[in-house]
């Protein structure tokens, strides 16, 4: 018989869950929040799209098919890959959501990515940051 002993805490979140804190040096804390949606999809894009370059999916009807969505769906969540690189980068490093809502969704952004223009890319998210009142992580 093997016993193990640790010392654990039970924490309140601040969005009022509870987690168990192990508190050996061995395990890294629970983060706070909630990776938000459109940074999941942005990175479920970039991902899509380097399966499909690399030939390990012969296109996108197949990627639909796999992922079990629509291809209609399938096109919304590639064209994320058509933001300006430093849009795409910013979604994916948006702040973690605590609690609520999120303020942010990939139907804004499917005007933005049908802009041709960066620039105007550009001014049309940071219109919609402020509308939103987005604020950016680390």
């Amino acid at each position: 018989m093997i016993k193990v002993k640790r010392n654990v805490a039970f924490v309140r979140r601040p969005d009022k869950s509870q987690a168990i804190v192990v508190s050996d040096d061995q395990t890294k804390p629970v983060p706070a929040g909630r990776i938000p949606r459109v940074s999941r999809l942005m990175a479920l894009a970039i991902h899509f799209d380097r399966l499909v370059r690399e030939g390990n999916v012969a296109d996108l009807s197949e990627l639909a098919r796999l992922a079990h969505v629509t291809q209609p769906r399938m096109t919304q969540i590639m064209n994320l890959n058509h933001l300006a690189p430093d849009i795409q980068d910013e979604l994916l490093h948006l702040a973690a959501i605590a609690m609520g809502r999120e303020r942010i969704h990939e139907r804004m952004l499917r005007s933005i990515a049908g802009e041709t223009s960066w620039a105007s890319q550009r001014a049309r998210w940071k219109a919609c940051k402020t509308a939103s009142r987005i604020a950016s992580g680390p």
